[in-house]
C-alpha cells in the first residue's frame, strides 16, 4: 500500500482586490502539470468573493486535464489566512509546499511567517503598481521569489531551488561558506 505524502501549494489572490489573471494562471493545465512534476498533490485557492465564478469555470477545465493535482478553493476566511498558509508546512503526513500570493504587504508577511518558500506575484492593475517595488526588494534580499502570471511554472522552479538553498548550513549569505567540517575544524583549532 502506497503512503504518499501531501504537498500543498496555497494560493491567495487577495480579499479586497481579486486578481483574476493570477487565478487563471494558477488553475491552468500547464501550471497544474508543473505542480504535479514537483510532486504537489493539492492546489488550495483563496479566490476572493469576486473570483468564485471564474474559479468554478477554471476548476471544471482543470479536472479534465487529469494532472492528479486536487484543486480546492474558497472565497474568504474572516479569521484570516494563516491556518490555510500553514497547511503548506511540513508535518508527519505532508512535505513542505509553497505559498503563492499577490504582493500585498500583509499577505507577504503572513506567508513569510510560515517558513515555506513564498512566491509573490505583483498585480500590475493596482494603482501606482506599489506591489512591484515591494516584490523586487524582497526578491533581491532572497526572502521570496517574484513571480509573473505569464510564468508561474518558472517561479515554482525557483521556489524549489530556494527551498534547497535555505536548508544549507551554514547559510550561503553567512560569509565564507566552509561547510560543517570547515567550521568544526576552525572551532577545534585545526587550522591549516
Amino acid at each position: 500500500m502506497s503512503t504518499s505524502r501531501q504537498k500543498i501549494a496555497f494560493l491567495t489572490t487577495g480579499a479586497t482586490a481579486t486578481f483574476p489573471a493570477l487565478i487563471e494562471a494558477a488553475v491552468s493545465p500547464s501550471f497544474l502539470e508543473a505542480l504535479a512534476a514537483q510532486r504537489y498533490t493539492e492546489l488550495a485557492v483563496q479566490h476572493g468573493a469576486d473570483g468564485q465564478q471564474l474559479y468554478d469555470k477554471l476548476v471544471s477545465r482543470a479536472e479534465s486535464a487529469g494532472t492528479g493535482v486536487k484543486v480546492t478553493g474558497f472565497a474568504l476566511d474572516k479569521t484570516g489566512l494563516g491556518r490555510h498558509m500553514r497547511r503548506a508546512q511540513s508535518s508527519n503526513n505532508a512535505e513542505e509546499g509553497v505559498v503563492i500570493a499577490h504582493a500585498g504587504s500583509g499577505t507577504i508577511l503572513d506567508a513569510m511567517r510560515t517558513g515555506v518558500p513564498t512566491i509573490v506575484v505583483p498585480n500590475p492593475s493596482l494603482l501606482e503598481d506599489h506591489q512591484q517595488e515591494l516584490a523586487d526588494e524582497l526578491e533581491a534580499r532572497e526572502y521570496v521569489v517574484k513571480g509573473r502570471v505569464e510564468d508561474l511554472a518558472g517561479a515554482l522552479a525557483m521556489a524549489e531551488k530556494m527551498r534547497q538553498r535555505t536548508r544549507e548550513w551554514p547559510p550561503v549569505n553567512s560569509g565564507t561558506h566552509k561547510g560543517l567540517k570547515g567550521i568544526l575544524d576552525e572551532e577545534m583549532g585545526y587550522l591549516d
